[in-house]
């Protein structure tokens, strides 16, 4: 069973975060800049929420398009959804379906360990799918001949 851990392993460990008192208008330049869809929010080394396109989005709507003198506290996730390295792809594609999250923070503890997002969990397991493809392709061109005698 594929698990976080390993997708972490093969997308890497960087994170882009940004503070709760972070004006929205710096927020917006970091993600552009940085073509990102979201920033993990730290405050005294711990996860306190998640900023993504999608309250951007709302806040530029409910603002007539206007970042205003806003932070990032004022229109973060404050309780995103998080895992754990060793929770099973299967389940993180549930809970992301099932909360509508792009973005989910792995935790280890109080460590935060990494971003999961819906396009690196649709790329593992693609690559996961072509492999046991590609082992059941092999398996089956090595499959001994039948040499039995009837």
């Amino acid at each position: 069973m594929l698990k976080v851990n390993e997708i972490l392993r093969v997308k890497g460990h960087a994170l882009y975060t940004g503070t709760p008192d972070m004006p929205v208008r710096e927020a917006i330049a970091t993600m552009s800049q940085l073509d990102i869809g979201s920033l993990v929010i730290m405050e005294h080394g711990q996860l306190v929420g998640m900023l993504t396109f999608r309250e951007i989005i709302n806040h530029l709507n409910t603002h007539d398009g206007a970042a205003g003198d806003f932070t990032v506290r004022s229109i973060m996730d404050d309780a995103p959804v998080s895992v754990t390295p060793n929770t099973d792809a299967d389940e993180v594609q549930r809970l992301m379906l099932d909360k509508h999250a792009r973005y989910t923070p792995v935790m280890d503890g109080p460590t935060l360990m990494g971003v999961i997002s819906f396009y690196d969990m649709a790329r593992a397991i693609v690559e996961a799918q072509q492999f046991e493809n590609d082992m059941l392709k092999a398996y089956i061109r090595d499959w001994p001949a039948d040499t039995s005698a009837g």
